[in-house]
């Protein structure tokens, strides 16, 4: 029979072994809590990021980059809205212009499963539920709306509600909450056109294609002052939700660097930095009369 100092021992032996494990058990994941982990200032090191370069910050953006968002389709320019956004995101994580790379990243590819070829993507993303379930967001940078074009002599140019565009050819680019507005909103009677690029809808509005396109508002009030002048912005659908239609950042699901965005996001609204880019390069949404 064993001594009773040595069972003692065993015990003792067993208990070290118990707290251990539970000392090395896996703390709550992201997708078990439903949160971002909060981000420690050692993770956060201005300039020391675990980015996919050492010491480089990549930024995805689709191609051609769209205005108001970029200027002169070249994002490395820093002018348009999001091109400025994501130069003074970079500037609060502490990479200085020189240290940012773009990367041509379609807008399908930057919201599929897998892993990114980028730190962070911006290309006029909202932020769903759906597709946080392959990526990461940061907290939203612009809070947008959507709209609707139509030629001046359109059946769509003189609409009050969704209602009114039930019947007319509509189309949107694939994959977009504008795809989304076209089919939960307005509900047409016609199927939907649905194109792979914005400018593959501007053609099929200016040729008589369809009747009226859905995009954001910025992006309506752009194309029908630079583009397609012979079109009109016929309004805008109410915000979405509790919150509102938002576009984030998208990262990599489970990205180390998805709080420090998120933090640097979130500084950029509270010092009002995001109010005043947003003044200084986007249309004012009062323009736009709201469809409801």
């Amino acid at each position: 029979m064993p001594h009773r100092n040595h069972l003692k021992t065993l015990a003792a032996a067993a208990l070290l072994l118990l707290t251990a494990a539970v000392g090395c058990a896996p703390q709550e994941s992201e997708s078990a809590t439903g949160k971002t982990p909060a981000a420690s200032g050692a993770a956060c090191a201005k300039g020391a990021l675990a980015t996919g370069t050492a010491g480089r910050l990549t930024v995805g953006t689709d191609k051609p980059a769209y205005a108001p968002w970029f200027q002169d389709d070249d994002p490395a320019g820093g002018k348009g809205y999001e091109a400025a956004v994501a130069y003074a995101v970079a500037e609060r994580l502490g990479y200085a212009k020189d240290k940012v790379v773009w990367q041509t990243v379609p807008f399908n590819s930057a919201v599929a499963p897998g892993a990114k070829k980028f730190d962070f993507d911006i290309n006029q993303i909202s932020i769903s539920e759906q597709r946080k379930k392959a990526v990461d967001f940061s907290s939203g940078y612009y809070d947008v709306r959507q709209a609707v074009i139509a030629l001046k002599d359109s059946p769509a140019a003189n609409a009050k509600t969704p209602a009114d565009l039930k019947d007319v050819r509509l189309g949107a680019q694939v994959g977009t909450t504008s795809l989304d507005v076209i089919n939960d909103v307005i509900k047409p009677t016609k199927k939907p056109a649905v194109y792979q690029k914005n400018d593959f809808a501007k053609s099929a509005l200016k040729n008589g294609q369809v009747d009226a396109i859905v995009v954001d508002l910025p992006t309506a009030f752009y194309i029908t002052s630079a583009e397609v002048p012979e079109a009109k912005v016929v309004g805008q659908f109410e915000s979405g939700g509790p919150g509102g239609e938002q576009f984030g950042l998208v990262l990599d699901k489970g990205s180390a660097l998805t709080a420090c965005v998120t933090g640097a996001v979130d500084s950029l609204r509270a010092d009002g930095t995001l109010a005043k880019l947003e003044k200084q390069w986007l249309a004012d949404a009062a323009n736009a009369p709201v469809l409801k």
